[in-house]
């Protein structure tokens, strides 16, 4: 079956579902740029082809068609996932909108994903990664207080760059943090974190000439803007290649390393899940597979009847 969608209608549907996405699914701008991304595929797809067919007439086996032609694309199964989660976004619009009469995507299967283990770093790992920052220099306090609030309250990178001077309530040991979809949790915040991030309000980031539109923003660069996402990458490979440490890390590995050791040191799970500010318990308990790959590892390394 071949399709072909006019221009203006591709447009319109782009720009409405885009509206729908910020304000009836409040999606975080970058989850917004990725279904756009994935639905601009899908547009492409129809498009594509001579023989025309109106959106409304569109089922099952063309979107079978669909997943076949993105999956020529080397896109991995997660990024097939999302894409097919976006189509369904994209009908449920449609639905809603009385575009469509019906959904072709109820039918519609995800390719099955098999959960891969994060790379976590050890308690004595953190430790030499803090302690690697070298204060002599103009961002050292910075790159301190960040890497002690990412490990210390596990956020994601983008509540990191997001966070504000008027959301720490030091009195209280908490800071607001807001997650995606703008969903505002309190998460506890640790007396070396508290530190860290007092100096560098108080003898560091004064020095700098801060941009209006960014005044209550906590971490900045030198031109007083706050950092980007790549920024922060940045500063995480840069202080793990000087400590040695050969796993596959990234900023996100201290909020994986974070829940992992709240959990093997016994905290509740849907106490972790509160903290992460995971919708589903099923995305936390991740975190229950690392406790149990280090019991194997442990029982194989120190067993007696598995010493050779």
């Amino acid at each position: 079956m071949s399709f072909k969608l006019l221009k203006l209608n591709r447009s319109n549907y782009t720009k409405g579902f885009k509206s729908y996405l910020q304000l009836e699914r409040s999606m975080s701008p970058n989850t917004v740029v990725a279904y756009l991304y994935d639905v601009g595929l899908f547009f492409s797809f129809l498009e594509s082809f001579s023989t025309p067919k109106s959106i409304n007439e569109i089922d099952l086996d063309d979107l079978k068609s669909f997943i076949l032609y993105i999956d020529k694309l080397d896109l991995g199964p997660h990024t097939q996932s999302r894409v097919i989660s976006s189509i369904k976004a994209l009908f449920r619009y449609f639905i809603l909108e009385r575009i469509v009469k019906s959904d072709p995507t109820e039918l519609l299967e995800s390719p099955k994903l098999g959960r891969k283990l994060p790379d976590v770093l050890t308690i004595n790992e953190v430790e030499s990664i803090i302690n690697s920052v070298d204060l002599s220099v103009d961002e050292g306090e910075r790159n301190k207080a960040i890497l002690e609030t990412l490990y210390g309250c596990g956020l994601r990178v983008s509540e990191l760059i997001s966070l504000k001077i008027s959301d720490l309530y030091f009195e209280e040991g908490i800071i607001l943090v807001t997650g995606k979809g703008n969903k505002q949790r309190l998460v506890p915040i640790g007396d070396q974190a508290k530190k860290q991030i007092t100096i560098y309000l108080e003898f560091n980031r004064p020095l700098l000439t801060i941009s209006k539109n960014d005044s209550d923003i906590i971490f900045l660069n030198r031109r007083g803007k706050r950092l980007t996402r790549q920024m922060i990458y940045y500063i995480v490979k840069n202080h793990i290649e000087k400590v040695g440490i050969r796993k596959n890390i990234s900023p996100h590995s201290f909020r994986h390393s974070y829940a992992t050791h709240l959990v093997q040191n016994g905290a509740d799970l849907r106490v972790v899940q509160e903290l992460l500010g995971h919708v589903s318990i099923t995305t936390t308990e991740i975190y229950t597979h690392l406790n149990r790959e280090d019991l194997r590892k442990a029982i194989l390394d120190y067993h007696p009847r598995n010493k050779k």
